[in-house]
């Protein structure tokens, strides 16, 4: 029985400022049914708080104690391998207040680590940093592989397109830490104090969300209100080289089914 859910944001409750018909509802059917949820995010940019203030905004309940971000995995990640290691942040304020709230040393001297994420003022000044520090020792740790990010009026580049300049100029492979990566749906599993088999995660791109579940052992609820649709799944599902265990047309499909779920598990209980 599934006692937990890990839920993907953009694509999945929003499309930019705008609310997916029925993502409020979700999050409101989960809490009557009293089971417990975690917001799961590739964005580096914005804190907890950030990111509960933006659900919030449009109606969908949230607290930033149920928010992981891709940067919070990562100072996690980094301080449980090294605490209190000297860290160079590539980034923004999310990042920046994850490496500090995980009692790690910022600095731009000598650093252990060069943690990347989406840094919108990134510069020629920047890359020649990162590559003199990991050339020198340090490891290379990246937020988030997104080459490319929605905006309000076209694609932006992502974490994923600075990570690539930087693997690029140094040669080294970054640890990547959100998803399609296990290690931030390993991160938010470990904050539930459940197993991999009783979460699972909803997601609207098979090539992240469910490709991440499943490499951490998760069921994987698939609905088709964003980057992966009916008429695009099949080639989806080949670039993944996984498959969705369940898949809903839309929020209130999914919705339906959770219903159902929890009236087979209160009929055998």
């Amino acid at each position: 029985m599934i006692k937990a859910y890990l839920i993907d944001l953009d694509g999945t409750l929003y499309h930019g400022r705008h609310r997916i018909e029925g993502a409020d509802q979700l999050i409101r059917t989960l809490q009557e049914l009293g089971k417990p949820y975690l917001f799961v995010t590739n964005n580096s940019s914005r804190t907890p708080q950030g990111v509960a203030d933006h659900l919030n905004g449009m109606g969908i309940p949230a607290d930033a104690s149920q928010v992981c971000t891709s940067a919070v995995a990562a100072a996690e990640y980094v301080a449980e391998e090294s605490p209190g290691a000297k860290v160079a942040c590539i980034g923004e304020a999310g990042l920046l207040q994850a490496i500090e709230e995980a009692a790690l040393q910022l600095t731009e001297d000598a650093p252990d680590y060069v943690i990347q994420g989406i840094d919108r003022e990134f510069s020629y000044h920047k890359l020649t940093k990162a590559l003199r520090w990991i050339n020198a020792g340090s490891k290379f740790i990246m937020t988030n592989p997104d080459l490319q990010l929605p905006s309000d009026d076209g694609l932006t580049p992502g974490a994923g397109t600075i990570g690539a300049a930087i693997e690029a100029a140094t040669g080294v492979h970054p640890t990547v830490i959100g998803k399609p990566s296990s290690v931030i749906m390993k991160s938010a599993i470990s904050r539930l104090n459940l197993a991999s088999h009783e979460v699972a995660v909803i997601g609207d791109n098979m090539r992240t969300d469910i490709a991440a579940g499943v490499a951490a052992g998760c069921e994987t609820l698939l609905v088709l209100t964003g980057v992966t649709t009916r008429d695009n799944m099949d080639g989806h599902i080949q670039a993944a080289k996984a498959r969705p265990d369940h898949v809903f047309e839309d929020l209130h499909k999914l919705m339906e089914w959770l219903s159902q779920e929890a009236d087979q598990a209160s009929k055998k209980g």
